[in-house]
């Protein structure tokens, strides 16, 4: 059985590809071509793409009856795969939750903070040699501890955001999905994300990628919420109307806005980069070596299932 992978993963995870299968890795850090995923439909039985790998619907159309028949997806969001085609096309398709949790929800409080208390902007300030000492009111930033926090989206990452809000820094939680969560935290259910976002002090994403989800933070969202409040996107940049935060941090409707995706990624506004209270993340939610390990070996078991003609462990 031949594998593609579609880029460079950690060493304990190449290893064992090599050793288990016949596995072919890419060395490119940039995501497939076109001809490279139709190369990879042909050619190979499965394949492992990665964020950015776009098997679209034409993809797909233009490699009938393709030799693979599973893409191992390394993430848990698999938005860039068109799932409805790849099932037409006899290919199956998985993916790795639960492992991307923790370090997720760890990003999304390293952007909370952050941004709450101005480190970026502190750091920068001293890096440039401009710190000429402290004094009472120098950078005064947002208190995180006890302030409200809304939550779009409560699966695994929702829910792991609330507990390090709650049983951390005592916040009070509310969130909005599609239907109330049976939690082991106090949380406010909201149906309405307006009502939410006009509630809080901090409004953090955690929902998944893809056409439902797309421009869910529009215009109608950020007049919402309050002028002192903080967006937080950990989710995917196109659940953001990246045009239209940029005009509400612009015109001051909201404080600020702590970033580790982006709309059209890796390409980031500049007016966005040449804000002092923004805080800017290079899509990080996940990197770490145990996490992108743990991703790995996970994509490499629904491979493995596969090869051996099981159930696959993590069907989308």
């Amino acid at each position: 059985m031949k594998l593609f992978i579609a880029r460079p993963m950690t060493a304990a995870v190449e290893a064992r590809a090599r050793a288990e299968f016949n596995a072919e890795i890419r060395s490119e850090t940039l995501p497939m071509t076109r001809d490279e995923m139709l190369r990879a439909l042909r050619e190979f039985d499965v394949v492992v793409p990665t964020l950015g790998d776009q098997f679209s619907a034409q993809v797909f159309a233009d490699a009938p009856n393709p030799r693979c028949k599973l893409l191992a997806n390394f993430g848990v969001g698999y938005n860039h795969i068109d799932v409805d085609a790849a099932g037409a096309a006899g290919v199956a398709v998985t993916n790795t939750p639960g492992a991307v949790t923790d370090a997720t929800a760890d990003i999304a409080m390293t952007l909370l903070l952050s941004t709450a208390r101005r480190a970026g902007e502190g750091e920068r300030l001293l890096r440039a040699g401009d710190w000429q000492g402290w004094h009472p009111t120098q950078m005064l930033g947002h208190h995180v501890t006890g302030k409200r926090v809304g939550i779009v989206g409560m699966g695994r990452i929702g829910q792991a955001i609330a507990r390090r809000c709650h049983f951390g820094f005592g916040m009070q939680v509310a969130y909005q999905s599609r239907s109330p969560k049976d939690v082991d935290f106090p949380a406010e259910f909201f149906p309405d994300l307006a009502a939410l976002a006009a509630s809080v002090d901090f409004l953090i994403l955690a929902v998944p990628g893809g056409a439902d989800t797309r421009h869910l933070i529009n215009a109608q969202v950020l007049e919402a919420m309050n002028p002192s409040a903080i967006l937080i996107n950990i989710a995917r940049g196109e659940v953001v109307d990246e045009a239209a935060l940029t005009v509400a941090l612009q015109a001051g409707q909201i404080a600020g806005a702590g970033l580790d995706v982006y709309e059209f990624e890796p390409a980031v506004p500049q007016a966005l980069r040449d804000m002092q209270n923004v805080t800017l993340l290079p899509h990080l939610g996940t990197a770490t070596e145990e996490v992108r390990t743990d991703m790995g070996h996970m994509a490499l078991d629904n491979v493995a299932a596969f090869a051996a003609g099981r159930a696959l462990p993590n069907p989308v």
